[in-house]
């Protein structure tokens, strides 16, 4: 790593994530680059459950630098879940992420959740389709695109 990605810029010194990303909280690290740092989550849905940061302290998706994070954590991304699939013999990988509060979302620092999937266990997911928007996809499509 370099001396550049150690500096403490772009960082929020209350935020644990930052902290773990500065190497000055504990953490169970599994890998590390020059933009991005996994680790095991500790309250993990399955074992190997891994999250991803960016090594700036981004809140959010839709916060400013938000798209330049995603892209910044892609690699690690793709490095770990092979790294899981590999470890785990995973038939599948979950990737997770909430944005703000009222998605989910605790710790206030983009984050991407990896999880270990196996053919036939129980999905940490609960999908219900909502049906009233599924009758109004027409409407939504049209709010989005601007038509």
């Amino acid at each position: 790593m370099t001396q550049a990605a150690r500096d403490n810029n772009g960082m929020d010194p209350s935020c644990i994530f930052c902290k773990i990303a500065a190497g000055t909280a504990p953490s169970f690290r599994v890998y590390e680059d020059d933009t991005a740092v996994a680790f095991l989550d500790l309250a993990p849905l399955r074992q190997g459950h891994t999250l991803v940061i960016p090594r700036t302290h981004v809140p959010d998706v839709m916060s400013d630098g938000g798209g330049r994070a995603l892209i910044d954590i892609g690699p690690a991304i793709h490095h770990v879940s092979q790294r899981l699939v590999e470890v785990f013999n995973a038939d599948g990988i979950n990737l997770l992420q909430a944005n703000r509060a009222a998605a989910g979302q605790v710790v206030f620092h983009l984050h991407v959740h990896l999880v270990p999937r196996h053919d036939g266990d129980q999905s940490p997911l609960r999908w219900e389709r909502d049906l009233q928007a599924a009758e109004g996809v027409a409407q939504t499509h049209a709010l989005l695109a601007g038509s």
